[in-house]
């Protein structure tokens, strides 16, 4: 049997790449610029090799009965690891990809196409635009995973775009997005505050190195109006291989501190990680 060869081109945020999984028949790793972007099994969806997709999972396991269809909107297709994994532990799940970067879903479309009858339609569109074009009322889940390169970019952090997400979201929905922060978390501490202007509910989900400083990392981030299951999801992230830890309530608040709203007007994208922090050789 021929081993599969990885496969590399030329996409609108820079160069892709596609490497197979020696160790895994049918996985791909997706890195864009040498920062990885998705892992992918596709014999096996619900397989989610990074630590970040496992707590953005647990955040939608949580969110409603076990196997029970959901609508959510992901903002972010990368590979499309998520989505997968929704469509095969929710069947009859509605999913809508948005991502931004047409040659990148023309690779993945080619190289790792979704099975079809999956319920995920995908979307070539800027994350905002199609968020203000969405219905109110209409998703269950609204998951926020963009990231330019390394970065979230700028005009997914403000009051603005949080307006639009819980418009979009029903009474009972939630918010979820990975974010990526180190010490003195400007960043991070902006996006709750800004977020908690608007939800009266929130967690972060993170590895307990990130929380107290000692490195740069991805932070989960959970808003929702309705009361939050953060004993099933200190559970969940707990048991993971890295474990992490669920802020919420007093400890939420103190890291939050004096962190102000952001507006469109100053607005920016999540700070540059250091070299080595994500990247592959």
């Amino acid at each position: 049997m021929t081993e599969p060869l990885p496969v590399l081109r030329a996409v609108d945020g820079g160069t892709a790449k596609l490497m197979p999984d020696i160790d895994r028949e049918r996985a791909w790793l997706l890195t864009v610029d040498g920062a990885p972007q998705s892992y992918v099994d596709l014999d096996d969806p619900t397989h989610l090799e990074f630590e970040y997709a496992r707590r953005l999972a647990h955040v939608v396991d949580a969110a409603a009965h076990e196997g029970a269809p959901l609508d959510v909107v992901h903002l972010g297709g990368g590979a499309l690891t998520l989505p997968r994994y929704v469509a095969v532990t929710r069947p009859g799940s509605r999913q809508d990809v948005v991502e931004a970067d047409r040659g990148l879903l023309a690779l993945v479309e080619e190289h790792l196409p979704v099975p079809e009858g999956a319920g995920i339609t995908v979307h070539g569109a800027d994350a905002r635009e199609w968020l203000a074009a969405a219905p109110a009322d209409s998703a269950d889940i609204v998951v926020g995973d963009v990231f330019g390169g390394s970065r979230v970019p700028a005009h997914l952090t403000s009051v603005e775009y949080a307006r639009e997400v819980e418009r979009v979201l029903r009474p009972g929905g939630c918010y979820v997005a990975n974010l990526a922060d180190g010490a003195p978390f400007a960043f991070l501490r902006s996006q709750l505050a800004t977020f908690a202007a608007l939800f009266g509910e929130l967690a972060l989900v993170a590895e307990p190195a990130v929380l107290r400083g000692r490195r740069f990392g991805n932070a989960v981030l959970v808003a929702s109006h309705a009361p939050l299951d953060t004993a099933r999801l200190t559970r969940r992230a707990a048991a993971d291989a890295f474990p992490a830890r669920v802020e919420h309530g007093e400890a939420l608040a103190r890291l939050v501190g004096d962190a102000r709203v952001v507006g469109d007007a100053d607005a920016v994208a999540s700070p540059e990680p250091p070299g080595g922090a994500f990247g592959i050789g």
